[in-house]
């Protein structure tokens, strides 16, 4: 019988890719979720070192980002990368990649889907179904321009179907195009695509415009992924990532929204995602050891663990 790594290795030149559904209905059970770390909470540490200190803290479930790997590829290969994965006993849920106007017509946007290609090409290589890039534009938006985004995403959602990955925009609360849960909602409805998914950071949620009643807009087991975090005590306005802080440590209603997603049929991977200095450049195992303890408080307390 083949073990995990060998049958990884066994199928890179056709990529594991199943289902969202599938994927979630093996690691979660009806209303519980997983605990998984973004590799921008400890990127300092680079692609291997963050998912090794990781593994030595228990953290399983990883989401991959696309400039980390770059620097992994630069002396190693994507079968390195996913016999890393395995000897670490991880499994990758999800991949950030960071590229302008892809959502929105723009002057990057022909740069950003030769881009994105490429990152669905590798991702999906590696075994993962999902794949996101938050909304980023470096121009003024028009109401002309939100009646493009529809078919914007289309054509960035069928090429993440050429991979049999599914996609999904981040909204960033202090972005120029889409910053709210409703407007990301209207926008991949109005898109009309089955591979194009919403997703939650819980602190462009609740730091930004939308409100807490707006996660009942969600369809009962539409949302794909979520960013995990909580936020300081602080005049919203001037908020920023370093005010993004381990669960349970800031003053977010983090039950409250967790419960909510359940609600919604959520039990996908709460992703904690932070760039405060202290932890970026701390040591991967200690943080990812105290990430975990209070964030399985956090999910406990939510009874979804």
């Amino acid at each position: 019988m083949l073990n995990r790594r060998e049958f990884l290795l066994s199928t890179l030149a056709t990529p594991l890719v199943i289902s969202s559904t599938q994927s979630q209905a093996q690691t979660a059970t009806q209303g519980k979720m997983l605990l998984a770390m973004h590799q921008n909470t400890s990127s300092a540490a680079g692609f291997r070192g963050s998912l090794e200190g990781w593994a030595r803290a228990g953290i399983e479930y990883v989401e991959l980002n696309a400039g980390l790997l770059d620097g992994f590829l630069e002396s190693d290969t994507l079968s390195g990368a996913r016999t890393l994965l395995d000897d670490l006993g991880q499994t990758p849920i999800c991949a950030a990649v960071t590229l302008p106007d892809l959502w929105i017509p723009g002057p990057q946007r022909e740069a950003s889907l030769e881009s994105w290609r490429m990152r669905c090409d590798q991702f999906a290589t590696l075994g993962l179904d999902k794949i996101y890039s938050p909304s980023i534009t470096f121009r003024e938006v028009t109401t002309e321009d939100f009646d493009a985004t529809p078919a914007a995403i289309r054509e960035v959602a069928e090429i993440a179907s050429e991979y049999n990955l599914n996609c999904m925009i981040e909204f960033l609360r202090n972005s120029r195009h889409l910053a709210t849960l409703s407007s990301a909602l209207r926008m991949t409805r109005a898109a009309d695509h089955s591979n194009i998914r919403p997703m939650i950071d819980f602190f462009h949620f609740w730091a930004g415009l939308s409100k807490l009643e707006d996660l009942d807009l969600l369809d009962q087991g539409e949302l794909l992924h979520c960013h995990f975090q909580d936020l300081l005590d602080a005049p919203r306005e001037l908020t920023d990532n370093s005010y993004r802080v381990i669960p349970g440590d800031g003053i977010a209603p983090l039950n409250a929204i967790i419960t909510k997603l359940a609600e919604k049929g959520y039990n996908g991977a709460l992703s904690v995602e932070l760039f405060r200095q202290e932890l970026v450049n701390g040591d991967p195992f200690e943080v990812a050891t105290e990430i975990k303890r209070k964030s399985e408080a956090v999910m406990n307390n939510a009874q979804v663990l």
